[in-house]
C-alpha cells in the first residue's frame, strides 16, 4: 500500500477546523443560555451542566487523547473524534429536553478531548521544526478567533434563527472536515502504546463527584448524605488517582512534573485564571440579558470588549515575555482580570450604561491576553523538549477543569444571593458571582508570584 504524502497545508487547514469548532462550542452556547433556560424550562443546575458536561469531558479525555492516537493511530482517532463531534452536535440540535442536551454536550466534550490532542501531533509531524512555530501560531489564532466571535455568533444565530442552529452549524463543516481528513491526511503512530484507563476512570469519576456535590449544594443542605458522599467519594478517588499516577509505569499525568516549580505554578495559576474566566463569562452573558435586558446579539457585541482582547494583545504580550520573562505578565494579567471583574461587580445595576462597563471589560480582556500565552510558555519552558506534548495536554486539561469549577462556584454564589425572575434579585446574584471570579483571579496572581524568573525558567530544571 502506497503511503500518502504529507500535505502540510491541508493538515493545517483541517486541524484548524477542529480547533475552531471545539473552541467555538465553549463560547457560542454562552449567549444562548437564557433562551435555552426558557425554551427547555431549565434550572440553574441544568444550565451549569450544559457548560460543564462539555468542559469536564473535554478536560478528562484531553489527558489520554494523545495516548489513544499513539496506540490506535493518530489519523484514525482524529477522524473518529471529528465524526463523533459532528454526530453529537446533531443530537444537541435535536434535543427535546435539557437532559438530552446535557448528554449531547458530554459526547461533544469526549469527542473534542480525543480530537484536539491528536490534531496537534498530526500538525507537528506535518511540518519541519523550523516551521512548526508558524503552524502552531496559526492554529492558536484560529482558536482565539473562535473565542472572540463565539458570543456574537451565538447571539446572531439564537436571535435570527433559534438556539438549535448553534449546533446545526457544526454539522456540514464537521462532515466535510471528516471526509477530507480521512482522504488527504497521513496516518502516524507514537511511542506510547499503553493506555492508563485506570487513571482516566479515577480522575473522571472523582471530578464528577466533586462537581455534582457543588452543583447540588444550593438545592440541599450542606450536610445532606448525597452531598457528603459525593464530595467525600470524589476526594478519595482523586487521592487514589494521585497515588496510582505515582506508581504506574505509563501515567497519563506524570506527577514528577509537579516537582518543577515553574510547571506547578503555571498550572495553579491557569486553574484559577480559567475558573474566573469561564465562570464569569457564564454569568456575564446572562447578566447582559437577564439583568440589563439586552437581546442575544447585543449581548454578544458587548462581550467583544472582553473576548477580542486576547486575539489582539496575546501575540504582543508573548513577544515581550520572550525578553522579560513570563512572571511579570502572569502577575499583572491576573491582577487586571481580577480588577476588571471586581469593577463590574461594583458598578453593575439594572440602569447602568454600557459606557460604565466598557473599560473594566477591556481591562479584564487585556489581563486574560497577558496571562494566557505566558502561562503556556512557562509550562513549555519547565519540561524537557520531549515532554512538551504531554505537558501541554496536562495544562489544557487543568484549564478546562478550572472552567468547570468556575461555573460551579460562581453559580453557587449567584444562587446564594439572587435568583431568576426578578431583575433586581438577578443583579444581586450576578454581582456576587463576579466578585467570586475576581477573588479567584487574585488567588491565581498570588500563585504567579512564586513563578521562577526568566533565567530560572529557561533552565528546564527543578527550581
Amino acid at each position: 500500500m502506497t503511503e500518502l504524502p504529507v500535505r502540510s497545508g491541508w493538515t493545517l487547514a483541517l486541524v484548524s477546523v477542529c480547533a475552531f469548532l471545539t473552541s467555538l462550542d465553549v463560547m457560542v452556547v454562552v449567549t444562548a443560555i437564557p433562551t435555552i433556560r426558557q425554551d427547555l424550562d431549565a434550572e440553574l443546575a441544568d444550565l451549569e451542566w450544559t457548560i460543564n458536561a462539555y468542559n469536564l469531558a473535554f478536560g478528562c479525555l484531553m489527558l489520554i487523547g494523545a495516548a489513544l492516537g499513539d496506540r490506535f493511530g493518530r489519523l484514525k482517532m482524529y477522524v473518529l473524534g471529528l465524526a463523533m463531534f459532528t454526530a453529537a452536535s446533531a443530537l444537541a440540535a435535536l434535543a427535546p429536553t435539557i437532559g438530552v442536551l446535557i448528554v449531547a454536550r458530554a459526547l461533544q466534550g469526549i469527542a473534542a478531548g480525543v480530537a484536539i490532542p491528536v490534531s496537534l501531533t498530526l500538525l507537528s509531524s506535518a511540518y519541519p521544526p523550523h516551521k512548526r512555530g508558524m503552524a502552531m501560531g496559526i492554529w492558536g489564532s484560529v482558536s482565539g478567533l473562535a473565542v472572540a466571535v463565539g458570543p456574537v455568533v451565538g447571539g446572531l444565530i439564537t436571535q435570527g434563527l433559534s438556539w438549535h442552529w448553534i449546533f446545526w452549524l457544526n454539522v456540514p463543516v464537521g462532515v466535510a472536515a471528516t471526509v477530507l481528513s480521512a482522504k488527504l491526511l497521513r496516518e502516524s503512530y507514537g511511542p506510547r502504546p499503553t493506555l492508563d484507563l485506570v487513571g482516566l476512570a479515577l480522575v473522571s469519576i472523582g471530578l464528577f463527584g466533586l462537581v455534582w456535590a457543588a452543583i447540588r449544594m444550593p438545592l440541599l443542605e450542606w450536610n445532606d448524605p448525597e452531598i457528603v458522599l459525593s464530595a467525600l467519594g470524589g476526594l478519595l478517588l482523586l487521592v487514589a488517582f494521585v497515588r496510582w499516577e505515582k506508581h504506574t509505569e505509563h501515567p497519563m499525568l506524570p506527577m514528577s512534573y509537579f516537582r518543577n516549580r515553574g510547571f506547578a505554578v503555571a498550572n495553579v495559576s491557569a486553574f484559577f485564571q480559567h475558573l474566573a474566566l469561564i465562570g464569569s463569562l457564564f454569568m456575564l452573558a446572562q447578566m447582559f440579558q437577564e439583568g440589563f435586558g439586552h437581546d442575544p446579539v447585543g449581548t454578544g457585541l458587548r462581550l467583544l470588549a472582553w473576548t477580542v482582547m486576547p486575539l489582539l494583545v496575546a501575540p504582543i504580550a508573548g513577544g515581550f515575555a520572550d525578553r522579560l520573562g513570563n512572571r511579570p505578565f502572569m502577575i499583572v494579567g491576573l491582577l487586571l482580570q481580577g480588577v476588571g471583574l471586581a469593577w463590574i461587580a461594583a458598578v453593575a445595576r439594572p440602569d447602568v450604561g454600557f459606557s460604565s462597563l466598557f473599560l473594566p471589560l477591556v481591562l479584564g480582556g487585556v489581563g486574560i491576553a497577558m496571562c494566557l500565552p505566558t502561562t503556556i510558555n512557562l509550562v513549555f519552558a519547565s519540561v524537557p523538549a520531549d515532554d512538551v506534548g504531554v505537558a501541554s495536554g496536562v495544562n489544557s486539561a487543568v484549564r478546562e477543569i478550572g472552567g468547570v469549577f468556575g461555573v460551579v462556584f460562581l453559580g453557587a454564589a449567584f444562587a446564594a444571593r439572587g435568583h431568576y425572575g426578578d431583575q433586581g434579585a438577578a443583579m444581586d446574584g450576578f454581582q456576587a458571582a463576579l466578585l467570586v471570579g475576581a477573588i479567584a483571579s487574585l488567588v491565581g496572581m498570588l500563585a504567579a508570584v512564586f513563578a521562577p524568573g526568566k533565567s530560572q525558567a529557561d533552565t528546564r530544571t527543578s527550581a
